[in-house]
Order: C-alpha cells, then structure tokens, then sequence
C-alpha cells in the first residue's frame, strides 16, 4: 500500500522534466511533505487538447487531482477515500479502475514515499510503527504509475458549473524491491522514462501491452530511512519530516 508520499517540485520542473505541452499556470500545488489521500496532487496525463476539434489529437497536460479515485458510477465521492491504490496484478479487471486503466492512465510525480515498519523497542519490549522514508538514491524524481477518472457530481445542475465534475486519482502498487521490501511487502510502481509515452498515450488501448509495461518497477537503487514519527499527523508538512532519525 502506498498511503503517503512527498512531492515538492515545482510546476515549472514539472513541465520540463515530463515534457508538458499543457499547463494553466493559475492551478498551482505548494510543496507537500506530507501528501494524503484526498489531497489534491500534481497528475501528468494525455487528453484531446481543450481548443482542438480533432479527436484523435493528443495533448500533454500537467493537472492538480484529487487522490484517491471515485469512478464514474459512484453515487458519492466518499468511495475515493478507500480507492487510493490499485493492486498491479487486478487493476485491469476491478470494475473501479478497469475503464480507467484502459483509456486514462497518468503519471505522479513523486520525491519518494512513506512506508511504515513494526519494530520491538528492547527498553520495553513493545512494538511501535517506525515511519520510513523511502526514495530513488540519485534523488531523481519518481514517476508514479496511475489511473485516473472523471466523476458527475449529481447535485450541481449544469456541466458548465465549475463544481459539477470532480477528477480523480489512483496510485499502482505492486511487490516492493531493494530498500522499500526491507520495509513494507508492497510499493508504489514506477515508470522509467522510456514508458512514459506509450503509458500516457489514451490511444494505446491494449491491456496486455499496458500491463507489460507494469511488469517491472523503475529503476530499483532505493533508498530507506528512519524519519520522525511527526509524519504520522496529516497536519505536519515541512522538509524536516524528510530528515533521517536514530531509533
């Protein structure tokens, strides 16, 4: 499960570093520490671009979503609070993301992600949950496999109603490797670069070439530290919650 993580790049890297054609520089995320389910949270996606009448163009667009993915049929957007990940060995076949995962799939752009391990404190002989912050050696940035959804909001009255539509989003977890499965048994999936296009692409609709490039997760070469327990309240966010502690 992947149930917090941080993501601190700002939108101008962003853009950059994924190669984004389409961003409203009015949407705008501050740096986040401490990223929660339902908190809203940098998305990189490909649509049919806003101006264009050609269905089959594509558009590179950089979005802020609301985490944790509430489909098209839900009666509430409460559901989403418990649809934060998505399992890479079901998500084409769950009716909540099987939709989503052939037609929208983006990518969150990650500093690294928390995880958190039961330890015995030898003073007392209990246990505790020690908070591990878990992140790419070079400190590149993570590009997190997702999926994301539209969702009809049917007390608002007309589509043009800023309100009326809510997008959101999920994140693919899969076995955890090197550091991460010293800590916790699963781990967010991310993608290396030369995926991205394929993965963004809505026209690549085939699922068993889209579940290919899941097979593996990025990069490997991760990287495990103690952090403080402060990360356990939504309510801190700040970069000393990144910084290493001794248990």
């Amino acid at each position: 499960m992947c149930g917090r993580y941080a993501s601190t790049r700002k939108p101008e890297d962003l853009v950059r570093l994924f190669h984004v054609t389409d961003w409203r520089t009015e949407e705008t995320l501050a740096p986040n520490w401490n990223v929660a389910p339902t908190n809203d949270v940098w998305a990189v996606l490909e649509r049919t671009p806003r101006d264009s009448d050609d269905a089959g163009e594509v558009g590179r667009e950089l979005r802020p979503l609301r985490w944790g993915l509430v489909p098209s049929w839900a009666k509430d957007m409460k559901i989403g609070a418990r649809m934060i990940n998505a399992r890479v060995e079901t998500v084409h076949e769950k009716p909540a993301f099987r939709r989503a995962f052939v037609k929208r799939r983006c990518l969150l752009p990650a500093d690294g992600f928390y995880e958190w391990q039961q330890i015995k404190d030898p003073a007392t002989d209990k246990t505790r949950k020690q908070p591990y912050f878990i992140h790419p050696e070079d400190h590149q940035v993570m590009a997190l496999a997702g999926l994301y959804e539209y969702w009809r909001n049917p007390e608002v009255k007309h589509d043009d109603d800023p309100t009326a539509w809510l997008m959101t989003c999920t994140i693919i977890t899969t076995e955890a490797v090197d550091a991460a499965g010293r800590v916790h048994p699963r781990m967010p999936l991310a993608l290396t670069p030369d995926h991205y296009d394929a993965w963004l692409d809505p026209r690549h609709q085939d699922p068993d070439d889209l579940r290919a490039l899941l097979d593996q997760p990025a990069g490997g070469h991760l990287d495990a530290r103690p952090v403080s327990t402060a990360v356990n309240n939504v309510r801190n966010n700040g970069p000393e919650l990144l910084e290493e502690v001794h248990q």
